[in-house]
């Protein structure tokens, strides 16, 4: 049985948190342990700690609000953080074409009309031709 048991109360020696008091919330070996309280909630090596002879009851894995019951019961601080509030990011929108694309698209006439009016520019170019012919073939009659 290790000293650094569930509910034992510590004091960071290293770190950023150097000075402040923790609970052992989880042990992960001999070695680190999970700790909160006036510290960030964080895996530690039991060599940056000093173990105090109080120990707290509280779950194992406890959440940072029952840790939070459990200082405030021994008139401890407690780190608290507010994250910081991101504003919602605009997505941009994939595919979307401008309308005058689509627009222009359903302004051109389909095969079948095209071919409409291939066929009546063909007629009208050929209708003086025909006029020629007929007025080529009343000569010849007239001239027999």
């Amino acid at each position: 049985m290790s000293i650094y048991e569930v509910g034992r109360l510590c004091v960071k020696l290293a770190g950023r948190d150097a000075g402040k008091k923790c609970v052992i919330l989880e042990q992960f070996d001999n070695t680190y342990v999970l700790v909160d309280g006036a510290t960030r909630r964080k895996k530690v090596n039991v060599k940056h700690l000093e173990p105090l002879a109080e120990v707290i009851k509280i779950k194992n894995n406890a959440s940072h609000e029952d840790v939070k019951a459990a200082f405030t019961k021994l008139r401890l601080e407690v780190m608290e953080t507010n994250p910081k509030q991101t504003p919602e990011r605009v997505k941009p929108q994939r595919g979307v074409k401008e309308k005058v694309h689509s627009e222009k698209k359903k302004a051109k006439a389909p095969k079948a009309a095209k071919k409409e009016m291939v066929e009546e520019e063909t007629k009208e170019a050929a209708a003086p031709a025909e006029e020629k012919l007929k007025r080529a073939k009343k000569a010849v009659k007239k001239e027999e």
